[in-house]
């Protein structure tokens, strides 16, 4: 069992919640009674199948957000893994290597990683050329911090990758967390990451979803508030 999973099992029943545990093919043959006072919880695509089977349409990646723009600290731009390949592999597209490539739909069909030249492009078979991505310029990151919010309030921060003695500037955060209401593009919990790159800046990494997110050790209570939170946005049920 993944500790999320594990997580949210011991704190539903903790709060005397009757859980059921399922495999994901009994999901995906429909072959389990769903409503939307059901919370579904699991990786994205299954959590993304019982919206489907509900009715609800599930919500698109905003990995980069418009008003978040301001907060990257690099070139971000939109491509197609047509024009990796091509750029990598002839000069019809040169590429100015290496550049950070990874999937911009709701299911990733490939790792994100840095391709540097064509011997890269391997990553990439059996990958649909149609397929979107998101492309970046190469920094290094020195410290990334996952960053949990519940209605645009700050409930939790867990470091994951980098040196933990560099922390990130949270007035930045705060600031970014504050952009992120005002343009009407934040949900009810989400997770935004962000770290630092060269010269001590403080980066966006990405916003993550939160009906399905990695934990990163965070309180089970609170990480099960996020989940229930999210979830309840996207069925439209309310809770005592």
């Amino acid at each position: 069992m993944e500790a999320e999973i594990r997580s949210l099992y011991n704190e539903f029943q903790f709060r005397q919640i009757p859980v059921q545990l399922f495999v994901e093919k009994h999901l995906f043959r429909k072959k389990l009674q769903l409503n939307k006072n059901i919370l579904v919880a699991g990786y994205i695509p299954v959590v993304l199948n019982a919206l489907c089977q509900l009715g609800i349409e599930p919500p698109k990646p905003n990995d980069y957000p418009p008003s978040l723009q301001p907060f990257l600290g690099r070139r971000i731009w939109q491509s197609t893994v047509r024009d990796i390949i091509r750029g990598f592999s002839q000069s019809y597209y040169p590429i100015a290597s290496p550049i950070f490539v990874k999937p911009s739909g709701k299911l990733k069909r490939f790792t994100g990683r840095v391709f540097e030249s064509e011997r890269d492009l391997f990553y990439l078979e059996g990958v649909s050329k149609h397929l979107p991505v998101y492309c970046s310029e190469v920094v290094r990151w020195l410290s990334e911090y996952r960053v949990f919010a519940i209605k645009s309030k700050i409930v939790g921060i867990q470091h994951y990758s980098g040196d933990p003695s560099i922390s990130i500037n949270e007035d930045i955060v705060v600031n970014a967390i504050e952009c992120l209401e005002k343009s009407g593009e934040a949900t009810a919990a989400y997770a935004i990451d962000f770290g630092v790159i060269e010269n001590n800046r403080t980066a966006l990494v990405e916003l993550n979803d939160g009906f399905a997110i990695g934990s990163y050790g965070l309180d089970k209570t609170v990480y099960t508030d996020l989940i229930i939170t999210r979830w309840c946005e996207l069925t439209g049920y309310v809770t005592d």
